[in-house]
């Protein structure tokens, strides 16, 4: 057998599952207690070493959880069907739908069009755009739509004989890394922008009982996601790379030919306009303005209000609607699943005591600045998530959070959303998420152009992060204890 990382963790997961379960028995830890610990530790290391695929393994605690006592397997399943699970599911129908009529790339090209050919500005009109899908839309799926737009851009450039020498290379690595960079960002402006979000929301339903709306992220999220995306076009634009020539010779003339490419709207196209325009607006308006008359509205109920309308409006084309379900198979249902399997851990922590106990062995931290703990945590959760699933690191650590915060002496929200959203901002490495998969894949960038540009944006993102949940959080949530 070769010793591959997840073949170590093939046999380590259980191991160590075994080992505490039957070995680890501190007078103060419940048996439940135990068992979710085991239980937690064996997840732990398949989803790090990824022994099998991430997903598979989030179906583990429907078997360890009712096995070893430390859930039952009602309170486990049920996990799995969390609102939060539907309100994802609603969103990337939607998403689904987006792309399926084409909408997706008018408004990315409209975006890029309005914004101008100086070269600096043209890659701010690729940011603006792969971050406002990116919002919306899964960050893959945003990358993976505007790179070969950005793609003819740069070959536009390089067939042009006004362009100087090497130019086309420096702006190609530039477009590229601002296009990865961007689509992580722009998860962040919402609660369905990126699955580590619904996570946090999950838990915080979970343990808390209280619900984390829409609009209340987006009040958060949004400036957060505006600040970085805007110090990373900054950074990339003046610092990371410089550009000789300023004038993007043709570039507004691709731009426009591709719009004109696409045609007029066609009325497919416009009525997904119309119900995403709507649900955007419900989302953003339902705790302050649709609950005062339906009292009972809820975020996840306008997912699938969209869903089933996205199923009943037709086509031009008789007998068909505007999604079928062939179109909605495309879910990417191995995400679900991992939400369920983070949601469960975290009831496990809570229900069984464990995260109390965890709370109890950390009094140690108390004797550090809490900004300092803030900007460590915020860090080490950064680097992590270069190498692990960044939906697993925070459904693992979240619940731990949340036993930390007491001994602290500090609301659990601080802890838990630094982690979270330090959990988006991974952009060193090809691996660390799907975006920068994709544009390394284009062939424009070598290793060392993500590690270099990469590292200094973590640097960057950490100290923005810290001072924003620090400061920020306070001003716009209630943290009262």
């Amino acid at each position: 057998m070769q010793f591959s990382k997840q073949n170590i963790g093939r046999v380590l997961g259980p191991l160590v599952f075994f080992l505490i379960l039957f070995l680890f028995h501190p007078e103060d830890l419940s048996k439940e207690a135990n068992a979710v610990l085991a239980s937690v530790a064996w997840v732990a290391i398949w989803w790090v070493t990824e022994a099998i695929p991430i997903y598979v393994t989030a179906l583990l605690p429907l078997i360890l959880f009712p096995l070893t006592g430390g859930l039952s397997l009602t309170e486990t399943a049920t996990s799995y069907g969390h609102k939060y699970i539907f309100l994802y599911m609603g969103g990337f129908i939607l998403a689904i739908a987006i792309e399926k009529w084409n909408l997706h790339r008018r408004i990315a090209l409209t975006i890029i069009n309005l914004i101008g050919t100086n070269v600096i500005n043209i890659i701010l009109g690729f940011m603006l755009a792969t971050a406002f899908l990116s919002m919306w839309i899964s960050n893959t799926a945003a990358a993976v739509i505007i790179l070969p737009i950005a793609m003819a851009i740069v070959y536009q450039l390089n067939d042009n004989p006004d362009t100087e020498k090497n130019e086309n290379k420096i702006f190609g690595k530039a477009l590229m890394l601002a296009i990865a960079y961007s689509a992580s960002i722009g998860g962040i402006a919402t609660l369905i922008g990126t699955p580590t979000n619904l996570v946090l929301a999950g838990v915080v339903q979970t343990t808390f009982g209280k619900e984390i709306t829409f609009s209340e992220w987006f009040v958060l999220g949004f400036p957060i996601a505006i600040i970085l995306l805007f110090l990373c076009w900054y950074y990339l634009t003046r610092f990371a790379f410089t550009f000789k020539q300023k004038d993007f010779p043709g570039g507004r003339s691709e731009i426009s030919a591709r719009l004109k490419a696409l045609g007029k709207m066609g009325y497919e196209e416009k009525s997904v306009l119309v119900v995403f325009a709507v649900t955007a607006f419900a989302w953003i308006a339902r705790s302050f303005l649709l609950q005062r008359f339906i009292p009972k509205m809820d975020d996840t109920i306008i997912a699938m209000m969209t869903v089933v309308i996205l199923f009943l409006l037709p086509t031009r084309e008789k007998g068909k609607r505007l999604m079928d379900w062939q179109d909605a198979v495309k879910l990417p249902w191995g995400i679900l699943l991992l939400f369920g399997g983070g949601l469960t851990l975290a009831l496990g922590f809570d229900t069984s005591g464990l995260a109390l106990w965890i709370g109890s062995k950390l009094s140690a931290l108390q004797v550090l600045p809490f900004f300092l703990l803030l900007m460590i945590l915020i860090s080490i959760v950064n680097f992590m998530t270069e190498i692990t699933s960044n939906i697993a690191t925070t459904a693992i650590l979240l619940p731990v959070l949340v036993s930390l915060a007491p001994v602290l002496g500090v609301h659990p929200y601080y802890l838990m959303i630094a982690a979270t959203l330090a959990a988006s901002c991974a952009f060193m490495l090809p691996v660390a998420t799907p975006p920068n998969a994709v544009v390394f894949g284009s062939g424009y960038l070598e290793m060392q152009d993500m590690v270099k540009k990469g590292f200094w944006l973590n640097i960057i993102s950490i100290l923005i992060l810290t001072v924003v949940v620090y400061i920020v959080l306070p001003m716009v949530w209630d943290l009262s204890l």
